[in-house]
């Protein structure tokens, strides 16, 4: 069982930056692949980016250059840093967590960009 805890989400400026955090419990966190999802407003949830155990990392499009993921074992933590923000980066993001058949969603944190 994994609880994911995300935070860091907020209001921001365009060009602004935020970084995501999702903290989870369970001992074997590393063995998970970490995705990062958005949600916004009257749209369908799609994938931003992702780790996987061997920290190799996926991006969208939409947001390459921009955002980085990245994730601390030892803290049980994976990082989103969003940098150069856009009004349609504006969503609520979650962070999910896959190993095998497994995979377990966070509450959401919500990100806001605008002027």
């Amino acid at each position: 069982q994994v609880q994911l805890v995300e935070s860091g989400g907020g209001l921001v400026q365009p060009g602004g930056s935020l970084r995501l955090s999702c903290a989870a419990s369970g001992s074997i966190f590393s063995t998970y692949t970490i995705y990062w999802f958005r949600q916004a407003p009257g749209k369908q949830r799609e994938l931003v980016a992702s780790i996987n155990n061997d920290y190799i990392t996926y991006y969208v499009d939409s947001v390459k250059g921009r955002f980085t993921v990245s994730r601390d074992n030892a803290e049980k933590t994976v990082y989103l840093r969003m940098n150069s923000l856009r009004p349609e980066d504006t969503a609520v993001y979650y962070c999910n967590a896959v190993r095998g058949a497994y995979a377990y969603w966070g509450q959401g944190t919500r990100v806001t960009v605008s002027s």
